[in-house]
């Protein structure tokens, strides 16, 4: 372990994938709870658009890759607050429709490479002292956000229709949820690959509600799962030479089991 982290590049990983863990575990709770799991995914393919954009046009991929995953957030609560589609209908459309147009984009750009594979699939050796810097900032307003209306995301999670006749902003709120989650998976992709981030923002919450807590420490709960599926998916990312978001998940898949086995034990 101290010979691992005595490189540079390992230290940003680590730093870059636990605030990943936090914010994925953190807005995956409000994820669950409003049962829109699928938006992960939906919006991540969406990012795979912007680094597929960013990589053929020279441009950083990152922050390409957010602004189209912003886009992408929007159209999606647009469509599903002002049509009144089904959601799950609208993120299997958008889900279908993003890949297919990275896979075009990169095909065209001649971008398909080393380091798209990273972006798919996530690398700990593509995480620069830039992109650490990137996600703390953006990472650490994203959270304050979701944390300054917990309180109102947790009630229309739990009712929409009462919260909008209660006189929250449920429409406002909405767009700000889907804003960060889009922002969240769009930093979390050179760690973790955009193929896999679902897996870290929907797995350890849908563990904690194994265990029948509260919201708090449901939350609490989530998080310390994404922390620790993290620490060893790095680990065991660095020891083997494998993809980083390949190993966090097996872990938090892991962990998942361990849940449902120690709850169907006590029942």
């Amino acid at each position: 372990m101290t010979e691992m982290l005595s490189y540079e590049f390992m230290q940003n990983a680590f730093i870059a994938g636990f605030i990943i863990a936090i914010l994925a575990s953190v807005s995956g709770t409000f994820v669950v709870l409003r049962r829109y799991s699928m938006i992960s995914e939906t919006l991540a393919h969406s990012a795979l658009v912007g680094v597929a954009v960013g990589l053929v046009s020279g441009y950083n991929p990152l922050w390409v890759a957010v602004v189209v995953a912003l886009l992408s957030a929007w159209l999606i609560e647009y469509l599903r607050s002002s049509f009144a589609l089904y959601s799950d209908a609208v993120l299997a459309i958008l889900l279908s429709g993003s890949l297919a147009l990275a896979v075009i984009i990169v095909s065209l750009g001649g971008a398909f490479n080393n380091s798209l594979f990273s972006y798919l699939f996530g690398s700990i050796l593509s995480v620069s002292k830039e992109d650490v810097i990137v996600i703390v900032v953006v990472g650490s307003a994203s959270l304050a956000l979701l944390l300054a209306y917990s309180k109102e995301l947790y009630f229309i999670a739990y009712d929409e229709e009462v919260a909008q006749t209660s006189g929250i902003q449920v429409k406002l709120l909405n767009f700000i949820l889907v804003s960060v989650v889009a922002v969240i998976i769009a930093l979390s992709i050179r760690v973790v690959g955009s193929l896999l981030i679902g897996a870290l923002m929907v797995i350890p919450t849908v563990s904690a509600l194994q265990f029948k807590q509260g919201f708090k420490n449901t939350t609490l709960l989530a998080l310390s799962f994404a922390l620790v599926s993290v620490a060893f998916g790095m680990t065991l990312s660095y020891e083997y030479s494998l993809p980083s978001g390949a190993t966090i998940v097996l872990c938090v898949l892991m962990l998942f089991v361990i849940s449902l086995v120690l709850n169907n034990s006590k029942r």
